[in-house]
């Protein structure tokens, strides 16, 4: 049996869809309401609980030889930050404990590229040399610190492996993610400009498939950029122009400005009940660096697939027209 929690997420429902497919049996560990639309079809087993119970996590763990940990709160803007440590590392803490009581014998740890060093020239990988301070951002503090437990516990015995996905894109993006929110914008037209950034684009399925091989093949206390292909966001956008036979934006914006008036809509949001910034303040910062990887240590060592980028956006671009997001 394989535990995945955060299945109703992008990457989690993905990694419950490539087990499935490989025959087999799947416990999903979600919150009690979730959307669980990204699994549609499937055959599974649920336990709905959270991260931070660890009386359910203990429930969920019970008879799983792996457990891969997709959970977490993606947000790059919150009321409630101290929510987003709470959830991704006393979470990741409490999985971790669960997976060693239930005798697992691997749990894959889903962090991010955002943790990643990524050196003024060159390519960042998984032993570029990053400290705390560097990270822009609650959401990337929180992952970073959470992949700090994790070495914490491996050095305590516990058999876990790091993957850190980059830019997934793809089917079942059911919220969607930022990466999502990307394409999206793009089709309905409401991004008439771009920022001057890069990202490592991948397929959300090989992200998944590269969770599966992590599991068989990765090393514990490792960390594996689950990766393909650097594209500066205009490459992205034009891209998905020869995808859909729509124009690509022109306009590239500066940083400063658009970070300023990200400050302003943040500021108007915390007297706005309900209202979420449209650029938030961190995404911003974020993009300020091109977050260009080397995914090679997955591609080598895993046997990671790379997918073509186009495929991935094609893929991405239909998923979205069928399931009426635009």
């Amino acid at each position: 049996m394989h535990l995945v929690t955060g299945a109703s997420g992008f990457i989690g429902g993905r990694i419950v869809h490539a087990l499935i497919n490989r025959g087999e049996d799947v416990r999903v560990f979600v919150r009690p309401g979730s959307n669980l639309i990204g699994l549609s079809g499937l055959t599974y087993e649920r336990v709905d609980g959270d991260v931070t119970d660890r009386q359910s996590l203990a429930r969920s763990a019970a008879g799983c030889g792996c457990i891969y940990h997709s959970a977490a709160l993606y947000q790059l803007w919150s009321r409630n930050t101290a929510e987003i440590y709470r959830v991704n590392i006393e979470g990741t803490r409490n999985v971790i404990a669960a997976g060693m009581a239930a005798g697992v014998e691997r749990i894959v740890y889903t962090s991010s590229v955002g943790t990643i060093g990524i050196p003024t020239n060159g390519l960042g990988d998984e032993d570029t040399p990053v400290s705390l301070e560097e990270m822009n951002g609650d959401y990337k503090r929180s992952k970073f610190i959470a992949e700090q437990v994790v070495f914490e516990e491996v050095r305590r015995g516990a058999p876990v492996v790091i993957v850190n996905p980059t830019f997934p894109v793809g089917a079942g993006d059911v919220k969607p993610t930022p990466s999502g929110k990307v394409i999206t914008d793009f089709l309905k037209r409401k991004m008439p400009a771009f920022m001057d950034t890069g990202l490592n684009v991948v397929d959300v399925d090989d992200v998944a498939c590269g969770h599966l091989l992590a599991a068989e093949r990765g090393r514990i206390g490792q960390r594996y950029i689950l990766g393909n292909c650097n594209m500066t966001l205009q490459e992205i956008l034009q891209t998905l122009a020869e995808i859909t036979n729509l124009s690509a934006p022109r306009v590239k914006l500066p940083y400063y400005p658009i970070l300023m008036l990200a400050h302003m809509d943040a500021a108007l949001c915390r007297l706005v009940p309900g209202r979420q910034p449209r650029i938030p303040p961190d995404g911003v910062k974020m993009a300020r660096k091109k977050m260009f990887v080397d995914p090679s240590k997955a591609v080598h060592e895993l046997k990671m697939p790379q997918t073509p980028p186009a495929a991935a956006l094609s893929k991405a671009v239909e998923w979205f027209h069928s399931e009426g997001y635009v």
